[in-house]
């Protein structure tokens, strides 16, 4: 075990990503104000856990690169962590690796779907779930979440009734739910299993977000409900949310029907696709074997972060918070403030000089709602409140 003393002010560090690629920040002074605070795409300002970077720092010193595979020490790896962290039993050969999530459901909609079938997303969601739909030629179907005493929920009701009048053949999960924060109960679980499972309907659920869950709250992955629904479940996962290594690229599509999972794999290999990087699978066993500390103190200080933001928030007319459940996603509800998407736009990216994620980007339900990514120093993200709230003096609520 390789043990690593955190410092006080780990997270509270300001790291310039500057001139190092990053999609965050490429626009900022191109096109936008250098001023401008990015809080937008999913992924964090704070460096990865320690151990990773030291397992890294040693495959590059060791200087070769060639092909490289994962051993008994990566699943050993990858099934502790999930059984440890979440109860889930999961079986080494279930994994299919690939470069990325959205490279397995891709996967997955040619393996068990055909041309022009519909697939069904329940919106507001993460927005690439249409787009890889409808860039492989099926039909999205969306069941739109019902906001309830400020707390998003299935429509059961209505997932039903889509999936029988439209013929769905493969149901596109996301748990927990990006952007809403949601960490969907067992019963709420087991209900979607119940009528996927009644109507012979696959499940592929994004659970890349699953590390990141908040007091009170457990993921389930719903695989793990029970054995009828595990036999119709693609459950994808990856360590680059919770470890800040998307730049890596690596993912873990576990299915345990051996049936289904020939069917993925078969679907991977027509893409040219064999190997994860070498770096990405260094990375990812040093991240299961030596990260939970880390990741425990990050989820504590993440809860701090939403504290200041609710507390900001309360003196903020107009702009309500959607308690998250998990992720580290927010979901501003500014539907008060009478905005259009394109006048919310003006209104965070010009006036305030904070860019988020405009919640019409996420399709059905999303209108008058802005992400806001709060994986970063409490510092940033006090001064980014400071901005909105001298922006929103400008602005008359009716």
């Amino acid at each position: 075990m390789i043990n690593f003393n955190f410092k006080e002010n780990f997270f509270d560090t300001l790291h310039s990503r500057e001139n190092t690629g990053s999609v965050k920040y490429n626009l900022r002074g191109k096109i936008l104000s250098e001023e401008l605070i990015p809080m937008w795409i999913a992924d964090m300002d704070f460096q990865s856990p320690p151990a990773v970077i030291h397992a890294m720092t040693a495959v590059s010193e060791h200087g070769i690169f060639g092909y490289t595979d994962t051993d008994e020490s990566y699943d050993a790896a990858l099934c502790n962590w999930y059984y440890r962290r979440m109860g889930w039993k999961i079986n080494p050969s279930w994994n299919i690796k690939t470069p990325g999530i959205m490279f397995g459901i891709a996967a997955s909609l040619r393996a068990l779907t055909e041309q022009s079938d519909s697939v069904l997303i329940c919106q507001p969601v993460y927005y690439p779930f249409a787009k890889i739909i409808l860039s492989n030629k099926r039909q999205p179907v969306v069941s739109e979440l019902r906001l309830i005493d400020g707390r998003y929920e299935f429509d059961f009701e209505d997932i039903e009734r889509k999936i029988v009048s439209n013929s769905i053949k493969l149901f596109l999960l996301c748990s927990p739910h990006n952007p809403v924060g949601r960490v969907w109960t067992r019963k709420e679980l087991q209900e979607i299993g119940r009528i996927c499972v009644k109507h012979g309907v696959y499940i592929v659920s994004d659970e890349i977000h699953s590390d990141f869950i908040y007091d009170g709250n457990n993921h389930i992955p719903i695989a793990s409900v029970s054995d009828e629904v595990s036999e119709r479940t693609i459950t994808c996962t990856s360590p680059t949310k919770t470890f800040n290594l998307a730049g890596l690229q690596a993912a873990n599509i576990l299915v345990a029907n051996e049936a289904l999972r020939n069917k993925i794999q078969e679907a991977c290999l027509a893409t040219g696709y064999s190997y994860l990087n070498t770096m990405a699978i260094a990375a990812t066993k040093a991240a299961y074997q030596h990260g939970e500390v880390w990741l425990n103190e990050l989820l504590a200080y993440l809860q701090g972060n939403i504290t200041i933001l609710r507390n900001a928030l309360l003196k903020l007319s107009g702009i309500s918070l959607i308690q998250p459940e998990g992720t580290y996603l927010i979901w501003l509800d500014c539907r008060k403030l009478g905005l259009t998407a394109a006048e919310l736009e003006t209104l965070f990216l010009e006036k305030a000089g904070v860019w988020l994620h405009n919640g019409s980007t996420f399709g059905s339900g999303g209108s008058g709602f802005m992400r806001m990514n709060i994986a970063c120093p409490s510092s940033v993200l006090i001064t980014a409140t400071r901005r909105i709230f001298q922006a929103l003096k400008s602005i008359t609520i009716g």
